[in-house]
């Protein structure tokens, strides 16, 4: 018997489908060994040794894969094909002591296929230890941030606070972007817009108003900032008043559009936010469903590459589906000089499994997904969607109008890949006809600050500046998040919170490699050297952590005050010393400045300041429970277990006296036998 040893029971199910009685597939329920939860577990000392345990839910799990390797005459480590992958192959391999007492097979492949998994058994290989070790150069980079910088902020500023080695830079971008948008000073600027259309004989069928835009004056043309405000518009249309607009130039042309690049995990990732609105690590996970079921490639990679196999494939399904005008090869170049062309991009295992051959077999949302995969992949591989577009420029006075048409000639990719654009057809129009004008309208507008960063966007920019990889997007934004450093608004977009704000600064004050965008970026280019071979892990260590050591020593003597954020008039009611503002892991609050004596303090992010009906001493706070769900209740819980799940008011019920809450814009009485509606 020869035992096959893989991360999920999913994973271990499609593979059984390929292989014979003579396999055992297992599956290790992802990583088996990690660092110690509540130990440094590095002795920096001794190179950086790491001190590996098995971890709590893996116990049972290996003694079950051991039993099964002792009866086993070859154990075969089907991992996933990355660094992650390699590391838990190399643990698995130590813990049932492979290659000593027992013979292994190392084993990779990049799709769950019959095909792909007899063509990686007739290619075994050993475990790869520069991936392996840059693994495990992550690993402790970021244990020693975590274990060596953490403590200094819970003596510094408050405690319960962490800091991240890349989760530091996706907050300072998130920081400095809410700096821009409070610091933005917006600039007026008007713009006159024409609606026209063609005179008509009395009886002849109207071809539609058209809209045309002020691009020029006295021939010369006119930047944003022309018409500064509404005096100079509305002189401009008193000048055009008697105007008569005539078609000066028309020109024609065809425009392409070219189909968009396979997907990569970040294009994904960004995709999957922008049409579904999931977050990075929702997309990640339903991908892994998909991809351990057999339907696509590993979806964690950076390249664009396409096998020869999968070319020809979509060659095939696009003639015979469509005919050979929507089909044309494309070859794109991977533009990250570190991904592997042995990768692929993500796709379809097999293009002939359609969306709505895989309907029964998928749920809603692997479906959605897949659709998306697969629709994406066959529109790489077809040809440019064709454009008329017209652009017509008019003369008015001395003013130059300019109006835009854009029509579909051809659909080309856009037949299995829609995508949004305005399409505006303009009526046949004549050089040197004259128009009639519909109305002449003074626009006002404003500029606006840069938007806040989506999961989308700032996946791209922290891809753009080379910070992150496949598989650390996803875990990264849920750090930020968890740690109640950001938070999303009404349209899901991050902003920081106070406590954010403050670890960040204290950061870029005294840690500024820790935050610098360059920094992080030249760490994960020696990371990829390291798994390339190119680089010594050991010594990637000594160079970040020597000065940062050094650096850390120092600032626990020189930081001081950091958690305060501003002193107040206000009194503590306790002891009547000077009240201040303070900043915890759950935000503002506070704190009497005679702390630790007097430890009275008063939450203002999430206290309401409004007492407690049931017990009289408590005061209702915003929560959250175990799955999430937002609710009010006694801050003087556990001995006070009222609570509402909706927001409450500072009103109580003319009838009943109990409280009035918000719920879906109307307020109502929070008493379930009371229905009294406030109007």
């Amino acid at each position: 018997m020869q035992l096959v040893i893989v991360e999920s029971p999913t994973k271990a199910k499609t593979i059984s489908r390929f292989l014979g009685k003579e396999f055992k597939i297992v599956a290790s329920f992802g990583h088996v060994r990690d660092l110690p939860e509540h130990k440094f577990g590095v002795d920096i000392k001794n190179n950086f040794k790491p001190t590996y345990v098995i971890t709590p839910r893996a116990k049972e799990r290996i003694k079950e894969i051991e039993k099964e390797a002792k009866k086993a005459k070859l154990v075969i480590l089907s991992t996933d094909p990355d660094r992650e992958g390699e590391a838990i192959a190399y643990h698995l391999a130590c813990l049932l002591k492979l290659g000593k007492k027992k013979p292994y097979w190392r084993i990779v492949f990049h799709e769950i296929t019959e095909q792909a998994i007899k063509e990686a058994l007739k290619n075994p290989r050993k475990i790869d230890m520069n991936l392996v070790n840059a693994q495990q150069a992550r690993r402790i980079l970021d244990r020693i941030v975590g274990y060596k910088l953490s403590p200094l902020l819970w003596r510094k500023v408050a405690k319960g606070l962490s800091a991240g080695r890349v989760q530091s830079v996706a907050l300072r971008l998130i920081v400095e972007r809410e700096r821009e948008i409070q610091n933005f000073k917006p600039k007026e600027y008007w713009t006159i817009e024409a609606t026209l259309k063609k005179f008509q004989a009395p009886n002849s069928k109207s071809q539609g108003e058209f809209k045309a835009v002020l691009v020029k004056k006295d021939g010369k043309k006119l930047d944003q900032f022309a018409i500064k405000n509404e005096k100079e518009a509305k002189k401009i249309v008193e000048d055009l008043k008697d105007a008569k607009f005539k078609v000066l130039k028309i020109e024609r042309k065809e425009a392409k559009r070219n189909p968009p690049e396979p997907f990569t995990t970040s294009t994904m990732q960004q995709t999957a936010w922008q049409k579904f609105s999931w977050s990075a690590e929702k997309t990640m996970q339903i991908a892994q469903q998909i991809y351990e079921m057999g339907y696509i490639t590993y979806h964690r990679t950076d390249s664009l590459n396409l096998s020869e196999l999968a070319l020809k494939m979509a060659e095939d399904f696009i003639l015979k589906n469509f005919g050979k005008n929507y089909y044309q090869q494309r070859v794109y170049k991977t533009k990250s000089k570190v991904a592997q062309e042995a990768h692929e991009a993500i796709r379809p295992t097999d293009v002939e499994k359609t969306p709505e051959v895989l309907s029964e077999k998928l749920n809603e949302q692997q479906l959605k997904l897949y659709d998306l995969i697969w629709r994406r992949f066959l529109a790489s591989q077809m040809t440019q969607a064709i454009f008329d577009k017209t652009e017509v420029e008019i003369l008015a006075k001395n003013y130059g109008f300019l109006a835009r048409g854009q029509i579909l000639k051809f659909d080309g990719f856009l037949k299995v890949y829609p995508m949004k654009f305005e399409e505006e057809e303009l009526p046949e129009l004549e050089k040197g006809e004259i128009l009639e004008v519909v109305k002449i309208l003074p626009l006002q507008h404003f500029t606006q600050p840069p938007p806040r960063y989506t999961e989308a966007t700032l996946i791209k920019e922290l891809e753009k500046h080379g910070i992150g990889r496949p598989s650390t997007y996803a875990p990264i934004l849920a750090t930020i998040q968890e740690r109640n450093y950001v938070k999303k608004d009404e349209k899901k977009r991050f902003y920081p919170t106070a406590v954010g704000i403050l670890v960040n600064d204290l950061l870029v004050k005294h840690f500024p490699e820790i935050v610098d965008i360059s920094f992080t970026a030249k760490m994960e280019d020696d990371l990829d050297k390291i798994a390339n071979g190119q680089k010594n892990w050991v010594e990637t260590l000594k160079e970040f952590y020597i000065p940062f050591n050094e650096n850390l020593n120092k600032k626990y003597k020189e930081i001081k005050g950091a958690g305060i954020l501003e002193k107040t008039e206000k009194k503590c009611p306790k002891c009547g010393a000077q009240l201040l503002i303070r900043v915890s892991k759950y935000g503002r609050f506070l704190a009497c400045s005679n702390y630790p004596k007097c430890k009275y303090t008063f939450d203002l992010e999430n206290s309401t300041g409004i007492l407690c009906p049931k017990c009289k001493k408590g005061e209702m706070m915003k929560r959250k429970s175990k799955k999430g769900k937002v609710f009010w209740g006694c801050s003087n819980y556990p001995k006070c277990d009222f609570v509402l799940w909706e927001k409450p008011t500072e009103e109580k019920c003319p009838r009943c006296e109990s409280l009035l809450i918000k719920e879906n814009k109307k307020i109502k009485c929070s008493n379930k036998n009371c229905d009294y509606l406030k109007k």
